[in-house]
């Protein structure tokens, strides 16, 4: 089975691109939904935070997500840390997951592959890009916040072009219609060139 990994910026729109993957059948693995998750029900991650970040990072809501983006998006040590107790759950996670699916490859949606020179755990990886100004509009009116912490969160992650050179495939973000093609092409060569894997 082939392994992809997705990923894109804030506010490119990897999560509507790996939703029109899902459409064609493709199993896919959303890191984010899955390790809010592991980070809510697993005793050691929740040990580990609160550990890294103080009794603040868990409320009686359970995880505390504003007081966790406050600590982390702003001290670039905290937020390697927090993702080195988060993303060796969630890799583990995945694999068991993959290893359930019946398809020629599954994708794994995940925000910092480069960033985390994560690319070598992938047989192939897709870049979902947008114009910066885009992606701050599109995050926004998705969240309700402010510009500047959409800056932030945009310059705690490799530029696009950095991420161009280390992509296998790319994908421009900004006209739906144009994006469903680009998929449905990049579908057929993916299945294409799985059964190597």
């Amino acid at each position: 089975m082939m392994i992809v990994g997705l990923t894109g910026g804030i506010g490119s729109g990897k999560s509507t691109v790996a939703k029109m993957f899902s459409d064609l059948g493709v199993p896919v693995y959303d890191s984010d939904k899955e390790a809010k998750d592991l980070m809510a029900t697993s005793k050691e991650i929740k040990k580990a935070i609160i550990k890294l970040l103080g009794d603040g990072a868990y409320g009686g809501e359970g995880l505390n997500r504003a007081y966790i983006a406050d600590k982390v998006f702003k001290d670039s040590d905290l937020l390697e840390k927090l993702n080195g107790i988060v993303h060796p759950a969630v890799r583990e996670h995945f694999l068991e997951w993959a290893k359930r699916q019946g398809s020629p490859y599954v994708i794994q949606e995940t925000a910092l592959i480069f960033e985390n020179q994560a690319q070598d755990k992938y047989d192939c990886t897709i870049l979902v890009t947008a114009p910066e100004d885009i992606r701050i509009q599109r995050v926004v009116r998705r969240d309700n916040t402010s510009e500047q912490a959409i800056k932030n969160r945009i310059h705690n992650q490799l530029e696009d072009g950095q991420k161009k050179k280390l992509a296998h495939h790319v994908i421009e973000n900004l006209d739906l219609d144009k994006t469903k093609e680009k998929v449905k092409e990049l579908h057929l060569k993916l299945l294409a060139i799985a059964p190597k894997f």
